[in-house]
């Protein structure tokens, strides 16, 4: 059985990953609430990523995988985004990384994965998301060389997926309307739900996949790499 953190695992993708990996896992969730949590068999760690040093010694001392799942979803114009909102995604999706993954490093055992999540938009250029898609792209610039610098011991990948029904894209699904323009811009012809990513993410902390490392992996409904026009 392995011992699996989750930062941010309490709603949304996070939620979905907690609930298949605790079948068979020991899950640890460093969450700001337990809500979410209560008819899983977890073990929460009171935590938020943005101003909370993460305490290990609330951890066991072999960790074999890690998923850092919070995020943000700012798409305006640039003319409307101030440099603060550059500075908070920033803060939230990557130094608050950096700081978790430099304080668990000397927990995380022979052949342990992490799972950073990107964006699409990282890698397709799209309007109104150049704050979002910066701070993504620096995970996936880190995780690579993260990757390289710690093969063999440490695997690390990264999920880049469109947009998926969470409470964190709520605004973009609010109506009917909506649900539908959104759907029919992926070759797929539907938005994601929470397990196709929590798939992904599983199968990455799995030994399944004991011979990935460095890559991002596209989880869009192919919108990243079809052009259906």
């Amino acid at each position: 059985m392995k011992n699996i953190l989750l930062i941010g695992g309490s709603h949304g993708i996070g939620r979905s990953i907690t609930k298949q990996l605790c079948q068979d896992h020991k899950v640890y969730v460093a969450s700001r609430s337990k809500e979410g949590l209560e008819d899983l068999n977890v073990t929460h760690i009171r935590f938020d990523a943005t101003k909370d040093n993460l305490d290990t010694t609330t951890l066991p001392e072999a960790i074999h995988g890690l998923a850092y799942c919070p995020g943000s979803i700012n798409l305006k114009p640039f003319k409307m985004l101030s440099l603060e909102t550059f500075q908070t995604d920033m803060h939230l999706n990557f130094f608050s990384l950096v700081k978790v993954v430099k304080a668990l490093l000397p927990n995380m055992v022979e052949g342990a994965s992490m799972v950073f999540f990107s964006t699409v938009a990282a890698g397709k250029g799209m309007p109104f998301h150049t704050s979002v898609a910066a701070a993504k792209g620096a995970i996936e610039g880190f995780a690579k060389s993260l990757a390289a610098e710690y093969a063999p011991k440490i695997r690390v990948n990264v999920v880049a997926p469109s947009l998926v029904d969470t409470p964190l894209a709520s605004r973009l699904l609010s109506n009917d309307r909506k649900r539908e323009l959104m759907s029919q811009r992926h070759p797929l012809k539907r938005v994601g739900e929470a397990n196709d990513i929590a798939n992904i993410a599983v199968f990455l902390l799995s030994d399944k996949s004991s011979w990935m490392t460095g890559q991002v992996v596209g989880v869009d409904g192919g919108v990243s790499t079809l052009n259906m026009s």
